[in-house]
């Protein structure tokens, strides 16, 4: 495993863009202030219109409980700005099981998994890549990547170049997911935990 030591756990390097990005402005410092990391905020025309929060807390817990409270500190606060036009829904939700990876302590965290990377513009003309984390160093993510001819190389990827990423799932993931959330005592919830105003539901995992 390639990692660095060195990493910080509160920046994101991978971040939203237009309405998205007003609204992780607006909404990271309430985050910051219940003890909460921002991960990922996507607005979609799904049921009208859904904004999802995508949250966690720095030991990458995230209860039902919690979803609630960050989504009763939020919904006034977006009514009050009045950023998003027409009416919507607020989803609050953990990253789930094949979660965002936005950070480079997540990369670290879940080096030996797979996961997916979208580049902002291709190299060599390939924009997606799709292996095996291999945590972090200098600035770039590295996965062992499938280079057809070449076979599985272990490479590195500027942040400044990453669109996206995330964890896929598999058994694997899983498991490890189950392994983490039993050791920190959470037991078995989300994939994530979500909450909004009229409902609150999780599905697989709780906490990642």
């Amino acid at each position: 495993m390639h990692s660095s030591n060195e990493v910080a756990s509160s920046d994101r390097f991978i971040q939203e863009t237009g309405l998205a990005s007003e609204l992780a402005q607006l909404v990271e410092p309430v985050l910051d202030s219940l003890g909460f990391r921002l991960v990922r905020i996507e607005v979609s025309g799904r049921d009208g219109k859904t904004v999802q929060i995508m949250a966690e807390r720095p030991d990458g817990s995230m209860t039902i409980d919690d979803c609630e409270a960050v989504s009763k500190a939020i919904s006034p606060l977006l009514d009050v700005q009045d950023i998003v036009s027409d009416s919507y829904r607020l989803e609050v939700s953990s990253p789930g099981i094949d979660r965002p990876l936005v950070r480079a302590s997540d990369f670290v965290d879940w080096a030996g998994s797979e996961a997916k990377v979208e580049l902002k513009a291709p190299i060599e003309g390939r924009k997606r890549f799709k292996g095996r984390l291999e945590g972090f160093e200098d600035g770039e993510v590295l996965i062992e990547a499938d280079l057809g001819e070449e076979g599985h190389k272990i490479i590195g990827l500027a942040v400044g170049l990453i669109a996206s990423a995330r964890l896929v799932l598999t058994d694997e993931l899983i498991r490890e997911a189950l392994s983490r959330a039993k050791a920190k005592g959470k037991g078995q919830l989300g994939d994530g935990a979500e909450a909004d105003p009229d409902e609150l539901k999780t599905d697989d995992v709780e906490g990642l």
